[in-house]
């Protein structure tokens, strides 16, 4: 399978014919589809990078059990005592030196009412005008924290998978929410590709900086606008130290690890070696592009 690799063809957005704008919805949803957080943290990176201002929210009252969904009391600016109640936010942004408007759906994943749910995020996106749908997913995996973490790009919409050099998802089984919005997504026409990261499965506590920057780099790549990760690289650098440090402390992890290694380093050939470091030079012209006056 393609894990998302691609050159100048390899472009998610094209306008339709006689549009000047296009609109792309990016979607991620705590819970089950969100290991290590990577896929919701990266969508709130994206928002705060974007600026993007809220523009509709779905009411949590059909779709939750509250007692395993519990709504929190936060304090208020003036002393004062707020619920929070589990709403799933709608956001919206122009990319900045672009032709591109972003929608950003961020919620928990619903109890209740899939349908209905994901029915009513794609009315919200008719509203808005939403021409493409890209879904953020994070997995559990049997992947070593040392070397890059590998995203996993499907699309089982056949004109766009042909030219993004993706293939149809064939996994079977128990599937979330995502798995839900993607099918509801295409049978409503919009061409919709999935991103799921690999999470380490022995460090899958939160947070997961490496596998959020690999989802950001799949998104700036696919959406071909460059992305200021510097800050979120070094933090990616720290943790990998950190469980360094974790794995030299413990024999059976560190075997694990080397075993994972292994593996890994054997499985890769040299022409996806290449292919990762053209891509990551492809990011690399992107961003001084965006730098110069």
């Amino acid at each position: 399978m393609n894990n998302g690799e691609q050159g100048d063809n390899g472009w998610l957005l094209q306008p339709a014919p006689g549009e000047d704008r296009v609109t792309v919805m990016l979607a991620a949803f705590e819970g089950w589809n969100d290991a290590g957080e990577a896929s919701s943290q990266a969508l709130k990176y994206l928002h705060r990078l974007w600026d993007a201002k809220r523009v509709g929210v779905i009411e949590p009252d059909e779709y939750y059990d509250f007692q395993f969904t519990r709504p929190e009391v936060r304090l208020t600016s003036t002393g004062g005592r707020k619920i929070k109640w589990p709403v799933t936010k709608i956001a919206k942004a122009a990319i900045p030196g672009t032709k591109i408007d972003v929608v950003l759906v961020h919620g928990i994943e619903p109890s209740y009412r899939w349908r209905a749910y994901t029915a009513e995020i794609l009315a919200k996106a008719a509203a808005l005008n939403v021409s493409h749908v890209v879904l953020l997913g994070s997995l559990l995996a049997d992947v070593p924290h040392s070397r890059p973490l590998p995203v996993t790009a499907t699309c089982d919409d056949d004109v766009l998978a042909e030219r993004l050099d993706l293939e149809a998802s064939s996994y079977e089984g128990p599937i979330g929410i995502v798995g839900v919005l993607n099918e509801v997504a295409l049978l409503a026409g919009l061409p919709t590709i999935s991103l799921w990261a690999a999470v380490p499965h022995y460090v899958a506590q939160a947070p997961s900086p490496k596998a959020e920057l690999a989802l950001l780099n799949r998104i700036e790549d696919y959406l071909h606008v460059p992305l200021s990760t510097d800050e979120m690289a070094d933090d990616a650098q720290a943790w990998e130290r950190g469980v360094n440090d974790l794995a030299e402390g413990d024999p059976e992890i560190a075997a694990y690890v080397k075993q994972l290694e292994e593996a890994k380093d054997t499985a890769e050939l040299p022409e996806a070696t290449g292919e990762s470091i053209a891509t990551e030079f492809e990011r690399y012209l992107r961003r001084r592009g965006h730098e110069k006056p």
